[in-house]
């Protein structure tokens, strides 16, 4: 697959992450056609530091830990977003993970 349409799929995947809900790189990298490049999914994210217009933070690791909140601003800007919209964290993992989990759709 075309790394460029890959990074496509990414950023439109996730623009579509609905609000209150997480979903993960793995998830995200499936839908998006290369089951096996979550890693890649997670590059893709870190290159968007500071651009909100796209809700990584909604974007958590295969067990619903904040594994990608180095990438924001402040310790725990991926947290208070997170909370913001009704999803609790604890020790950096989303409480509740299941049921606030997302599966994308092709």
């Amino acid at each position: 697959m075309d790394k460029k349409y890959f990074h496509e799929q990414v950023l439109i995947i996730v623009s579509k992450i609905p609000f209150g809900r997480v979903t993960s790189y793995g998830a995200i990298a499936e839908t998006a056609g290369m089951k096996s490049s979550s890693r890649y999914v997670g590059y893709i994210l870190n290159t968007l530091k500071g651009n909100y217009d796209y809700p990584c933070h909604r974007v958590v690791n295969r067990i619903g830990c904040l594994s990608g909140k180095h990438n924001f601003e402040g310790e725990n800007t991926m947290e208070e977003l997170l909370n913001s919209e009704g999803i609790e964290v604890k020790n950096d993992i989303v409480v509740d993970f299941k049921e606030k989990f997302w599966k994308p759709k092709v």
